[in-house]
């Protein structure tokens, strides 16, 4: 086959954070984007600001699911068909104890983080498959491979996401389509940490407090941009990335 020449790209979580920059990543690379998140007025911005193309949808929600992979189609018709899904989307709730878990923080970090990302992986992969040089980036992050006191909710999940991403290499490499994980330690963005914790600014800008350069969400749209644009052959499998400051998932440097 000969070498793949189109840049059409789905990015899920785009309203916010890591997924809004790296729309900004893709456009300023030359992609053709499909920006989804839930927020219409975040993403209406989003795509006057960067050109790419706004789509209102809860991964979470099959029906939207499944109008986006309509939508998708007819949008990358004319240029050469959908060949990269980057799934951005998660998020974390709540800090407590495995003794005081909130079932329904864990619920919801779940159903967004794992099922969300499988449904959207279900309704993409048979065009991945088609268009022959198919790649999917899943983006987890470093609590699913390390746990930490506190965290037993968010890791579970990001633990059953690597995994998954795992086990789609090894099924979907027969069919020419790469996946790789990205798997960011300490980012410092918006809304992240201050959803997890409920909306507490000062709880929230205690965690990156001290800490020298945390990473932005510019920095992992940064690696993101670069790995799915590699020429196709090369699947950089795993990529682990954190600040300086950040030694480890234990071990953080504050000044």
């Amino acid at each position: 086959m000969a070498e793949n020449t189109s840049k059409n790209a789905i990015v899920t979580g785009a309203s916010s954070g890591i997924g809004a920059a790296t729309v900004r990543q893709l456009r300023t690379d030359g992609w053709n984007v499909i920006a989804v998140a839930r927020r219409e007025d975040r993403l209406a911005q989003l795509a006057q600001e960067s050109g790419a193309v706004a789509f209102a949808a809860d991964i979470t929600n099959d029906d939207d699911v499944a109008r986006l992979s309509v939508f998708a189609g007819d949008t990358f018709a004319a240029t050469g068909g959908l060949d990269t899904l980057i799934n951005i989307a998660g998020g974390a709730r709540g800090v407590d104890s495995v003794a005081n878990a909130q079932e329904a923080d864990w619920e919801w970090m779940y159903q967004v983080n794992v099922l969300g990302t499988v449904k959207v992986l279900k309704a993409f992969l048979p065009t991945l498959r088609e268009h022959g040089y198919g790649t999917v980036l899943n983006l987890t992050s470093t609590a699913g491979h390390i746990t930490y006191e506190g965290g037993a909710g968010y890791s579970a999940a990001k633990f059953g996401q690597h995994a998954l991403t795992n086990a789609l290499r090894l099924e979907e490499a027969e069919n020419n389509i790469r996946v790789i994980e990205v798997a960011p330690g300490m980012v410092a963005t918006e809304e992240f940490t201050l959803n997890r914790l409920g909306g507490n600014q000062e709880a929230a800008d205690k965690v990156y407090q001290g800490v020298e350069k945390p990473l932005t969400a510019e920095d992992v749209a940064g690696v993101v941009g670069y790995a799915v644009g590699l020429p196709h052959h090369i699947n950089l499998d795993q990529i682990v990335l954190r600040p300086v400051a950040q030694a480890a998932a234990h071990k953080v440097i504050r000044r």
